[in-house]
């Protein structure tokens, strides 16, 4: 199990790096797709991780190390480079801002007791926090062909502040339970409108986690 789940950080981490590629070659649509397919990995690989009756100290350690490529370094060059042209020391700053906090958050779910995060995490994700950032990218490019608004770097400051914050997110065992027998109806809906709207599904999506998570885990805690 452990090489299983190694094997699949790793996945994640050629993700990250190919998105980073992509970015800086200016393809920024397939940028966001690989952070995004980064993300799967990276959930796979903690499902397996779990079904190991030896926790692997290795493990924990490469996952949030491939974190920070995947979920900290790319989604900050790739959002970078897409605001670029109408800002440049203020997006060099916030995304700054964003990778540290992302970098922070990992550290402290490093350290975090693991009886305290067996339903929740301690602040934003940083997957769902990039996720939010690159869903964004895709669907502007999609369907808007103006500048970037200056509203992205007002999100990307809030993301920062919320994965370095106390607030409690389900993690995927929490969903589980909160969402019990709706779980796999609600993922069918939503494989359905993603086939059609794929970009604006997974924003709504990661929005509607980053909304309703916290108030959700009054029902497990």
């Amino acid at each position: 199990m452990n090489n299983l789940a190694n094997l699949l950080t790793i996945s994640s981490l050629i993700c990250g790096f190919v998105s980073i590629i992509f970015s800086l070659e200016g393809h920024f649509t397939f940028a966001a797709w690989a952070i995004i397919l980064s993300g799967i990995f990276d959930g796979l690989d903690g499902q397996v991780a779990r079904r190991n009756p030896v926790p692997s100290d290795f493990g924990k350690e490469l996952d949030s190390l491939v974190d920070v490529v995947s979920f900290g370094i790319a989604p900050s060059i790739l959002s970078y480079i897409f605001v670029y042209p109408n800002f440049y020391f203020w997006a060099t700053l916030t995304l700054f801002i964003y990778l540290a906090c992302s970098v922070i958050r990992l550290a402290k779910y490093n350290i975090t007791p693991k009886e305290k995060l067996a339903n929740y995490f301690y602040g934003l994700p940083t997957t769902v926090g990039a996720g939010i950032l690159v869903s964004f990218i895709l669907m502007h490019r999609k369907y808007t062909r103006l500048p970037p608004p200056i509203i992205f770097l007002f999100i990307v400051l809030s993301l920062s502040f919320l994965m370095v914050s106390r607030i409690r997110y389900l993690n995927l065992d929490g969903l589980k339970q909160v969402l019990g027998k709706y779980l796999l109806p609600v993922l069918a809906i939503a494989l359905i409108v993603f086939i059609l709207l794929p970009e604006i599904t997974l924003f709504s999506l990661f929005i509607v986690y980053l909304i309703f998570s916290p108030f959700l885990i009054k029902r497990i805690a």
